[in-house]
């Protein structure tokens, strides 16, 4: 059994630099506090996972070569993203009201020394959700397990194996590459005002919207 490792690293890196809904989910809840952007990152490679076990038991093909589960997959993957926007939308509008009112109001993910409350548990399995859905619910993600990454296994080969070889490599990446950007927004994070702040997430909530169509308009 021959993998070709070296091209499908390249493939992968360059999947990743390429920002797509994932990357945006990331990078709002990081910059909202580091332990929300972990969480998003984790969701968002367990969902990966999904595909990747879909991919080897053969699931994939069924849903990529029905043309009405591959529609169904790529609307509700839209609807979610345009869910995802308004209340992205609905939030800061309502977080920008409160700091109105109270200018020395902690900040929206501002961190102390206490244990983490039931809130913040809940924010942060919020996170998993979102980043969680986003991955399963994209039709590109699914495509990648079954076009790309069958083009650098050993036909020759158990093919199963191969792709959860490969599947585990690409999320164990992912996983590194996500952190990485977390760190960044965080730092980021701590240099921009809370009026910076609340644009990002107006800016964020149009873009979820806009992918979210684009993504339904996509044949």
């Amino acid at each position: 059994m021959s993998v070709n490792l070296a091209g499908f690293l390249g493939v992968v890196l360059l999947a990743y630099l390429v920002p797509g809904p994932d990357f945006l989910v990331i990078v709002r809840a990081a910059a909202r506090r580091p332990a929300l952007g972990r969480s998003a990152a984790l969701g968002a490679q367990a969902g990966l996972c999904v595909h990747m076990c879909a991919a080897a038991l053969g699931l994939s093909v069924i849903a990529t070569r029905s043309a009405l589960a591959f529609t169904v997959i790529k609307l509700a993957g839209a609807l979610y993203l345009i869910y995802l926007g308004v209340r992205v939308l609905l939030d800061a509008r309502r977080e920008g009201r409160e700091a109105g009112r109270s200018p020395l109001a902690r900040q929206p993910g501002a961190t102390s020394g206490r244990p983490p409350t039931p809130k913040r548990r809940t924010r942060r399995r919020d996170s998993f959700v979102q980043g969680f859905l986003t991955n399963v619910l994209n039709p590109k993600a699914a495509l990648f397990f079954l076009s790309v990454l069958p083009q650098f296994v050993d036909h020759g080969g158990s093919l199963t194996r191969q792709i959860f070889l490969l599947g585990v490599l690409d999320i164990v990446i992912g996983i590194v590459y996500w952190l990485f950007l977390v760190g960044v927004a965080a730092r980021l994070r701590t240099v921009f005002g809370p009026a910076l702040r609340r644009r990002w997430e107006h800016i964020s909530g149009w873009l979820f919207i806009a992918i979210g169509i684009g993504v339904a308009a996509t044949e």
